[in-house]
């Protein structure tokens, strides 16, 4: 049940229980509503949407309303809102992340993952990250954004939105854009190198980054020292597709139904 009519939010991330954005996060919500955390006992960065299916998880209570997991951050929203709560969620907030989660990054992200997890399972949610985060970073910011657009976004449920992607640039920021994702110009390599046995290894994402320009993109916004927030969605049918390919429904199959002529073998009387 809500506490005086207070919202139930549940936080999680992928930098694990004891990161300081984390922190920052569940302190800045608490004016909000009721917040319980459930977030990886571990740093699970870049780890996608994983669910864990094939070994048991583990759940260790570390204060009130305080849990970790011995899991990625798909398993703390699907555990937090369909087990170990004792209410269910308003909304989730992930975050707050340390660097950014711009573009393309939105599918590796278990930050954004953590999101879109709450919003499979019914419950709005948003993803916040800190751009250019590092030793000595002050989340405060960053957490009190994540606090403004929770109440928002609580308020205007009928908007039908239900997944934020929210950037915060370092710093005290200049105001609030609506955007659209960048594309990451890929420079990234594999650098292959050898353990002190001989072994070889890789190292993947080695290369810096770079993104399109547009003004109107993620990257370009918190670039000019604004948060931004990306309105996303599920549905990943590209309707474009759809319609181009149409004539393929009658096309399947119409060469191997077309009557063949006689075969070169056959001997002529």
């Amino acid at each position: 049940m809500k506490a005086a009519g207070r919202p139930n939010i549940l936080v999680s991330n992928d930098d694990g229980i004891h990161a300081p954005g984390l922190t920052a996060l569940a302190t800045a919500l608490a004016a909000v509503g009721q917040v319980y955390v459930v977030a990886p006992d571990r740093e699970r960065s870049a780890i996608g949407h994983a669910l864990t299916l094939h070994r048991p998880l583990r759940v260790d209570s570390l204060g009130p309303r305080r849990f970790a997991v011995n899991g990625t951050p798909t398993d703390c929203v699907n555990l937090g809102i369909l087990g170990i709560l004792p209410v269910s969620p308003d909304v989730v907030v992930a975050g707050v992340n340390e660097g950014s989660n711009l573009g393309d990054d939105v599918t590796y992200s278990g930050t954004v993952s953590a999101a879109m997890e709450g919003t499979l399972l019914g419950v709005p949610a948003l993803a916040v990250s800190l751009v250019e985060a590092g030793e000595g970073a002050d989340y405060g910011p960053a957490a009190r954004a994540a606090a403004e657009l929770t109440r928002l976004l609580l308020r205007d449920r009928e908007s039908g939105v239900r997944l934020l992607n929210v950037n915060v640039p370092r710093g005290e920021p200049r105001g609030l854009r609506l955007t659209r994702l960048g594309r990451r110009v890929y420079s990234e390599k594999v650098t292959e190198q050898r353990d002190p046995r001989g072994k070889v290894h890789y190292w993947i994402g080695a290369g810096p980054p770079a993104w399109e320009a547009g003004e109107d993109t993620d990257f370009a916004t918190v670039r000019a020292g604004y948060i931004s927030v990306t309105p996303l969605h599920l549905d990943l049918t590209s309707y474009d597709g759809l319609r181009q390919l149409k004539p393929w429904e009658t096309d399947y199959g119409r060469a191997s139904r077309r009557p063949r002529g006689p075969s070169r073998r056959t001997r002529r009387t």
